[in-house]
């Protein structure tokens, strides 16, 4: 079954996570038929720029509990965004969780329509945000992230807005993304590569320094008491024990 869709016009490769049963989990399957997209894309001289975009009402749920990919696979998928020569633009039209956010903080730009809602939900099932750090942190508000990560609390596309975990949004997302498709097919592969490079160099420099042990954290995380209890209580539809 294939789980990333693609078409081309203009340039423009699009792929969309193609999970909508479930909700475009970041499964292992996924996170590897994704990758080979993205490999596919930054080889080939035609693409002028990618899109990543989604089936269904949740663009993803972040990691698949029932088929989690590795660590190292994740952070490898984040790092292959930020270094594709083509600019990688979000398009999003439904809900964001979890890991699916550090899909949107990898890309250059990300556009999202009204409908959409963010959450930082890795608190309330016993881990943290840990991977998804290493694009996010250098790209958003501080004091915003802090309120987010440790709440978990959902926020709607104002907010996303604000903080910078999304470019821009609109009633109608394709009409939001028309101009910067338009001017991203306008510009020269070569000065858009090289001049990626310049915005991703404080990115990549995180994940030099960082991806080790963050790597290292969400294993430990994931394996803990805490953790299994707490995707036990979402599997189950219930509170876990800790909350008061």
């Amino acid at each position: 079954m294939t789980l990333i869709g693609r078409t081309r016009d203009r340039g423009v490769e699009t792929l969309s996570l193609d999970a909508p049963e479930r909700r475009n989990a970041l499964s292992a399957a996924l996170v590897g038929e994704l990758a080979g997209a993205l490999a596919d894309a930054g080889r080939d001289t035609g693409v002028r720029a990618v899109v990543l975009t989604h089936t269904g009402t949740t663009f993803s749920a972040g990691a698949d509990l029932r088929d989690p990919p590795a660590p190292d696979a994740l952070v490898g998928l984040l790092r292959q965004i930020v270094e594709l020569p083509a600019p990688v633009v979000a398009r999003v039209t439904g809900h964001v969780r979890a890991g699916g956010l550090g899909l949107l903080g990898a890309c250059d730009i990300a556009v999202a329509s009204h409908t959409a809602t963010f959450a930082f939900t890795e608190v309330r099932i016993g881990v943290a945000p840990a991977v998804i750090s290493l694009p996010l942190l250098s790209r958003t508000d501080p004091r915003a992230l802090a309120r987010h990560y440790l709440t978990g609390e959902r926020f709607d596309t104002a907010e996303a807005a604000r903080t910078g975990l999304i470019t821009a949004a609109g009633e109608d997302v394709d009409e939001v993304l028309a101009p910067i498709l338009d001017g991203l097919r306008r510009s020269a592969p070569e000065a858009l590569a090289e001049t990626k490079r310049l915005l991703t160099a404080k990115v990549l420099e995180t994940f030099d320094r960082d991806a080790a042990a963050l790597t290292a954290l969400s294993a430990r995380l994931f394996a803990s008491a805490h953790a299994r209890e707490g995707m036990t209580a979402f599997l189950e539809r219930r509170d876990p024990e800790w909350v008061v």
